[in-house]
């Protein structure tokens, strides 16, 4: 499947560079591994698309509604980080 998203460009750059491994999304469409993400670079400023667009296959996708790991309140005071990493050389 392709799936097609707005991406600002602070955060296009860094996909572009290939810094930013990762998407942190709010999981209102369904995407599996092997999908393809059409990442669209969007200025909110002009709220218009740019006409850059890159695409990466997804490789995993983890839904947060699905674990339980900590308690609402921890949640609430802490959010959440997404952390992407790589083998060391």
């Amino acid at each position: 499947m392709r799936i097609e998203k707005k991406v600002w460009p602070q955060y296009f750059e860094k996909i572009l560079s290939g810094e930013k491994t990762f998407e942190l999304r709010l999981a209102d469409f369904e995407c599996r591994p092997g999908d393809i993400l059409v990442l669209k670079e969007w200025d909110p400023g002009m709220k218009a698309f740019t006409g850059r667009e890159i695409e990466k296959e997804a490789t995993f996708v983890f839904k947060t509604k699905d674990s339980k790991f900590w308690t609402k309140e921890e949640i609430e005071k802490h959010g959440y980080q997404v952390i992407s990493f790589r083998n060391i050389k």
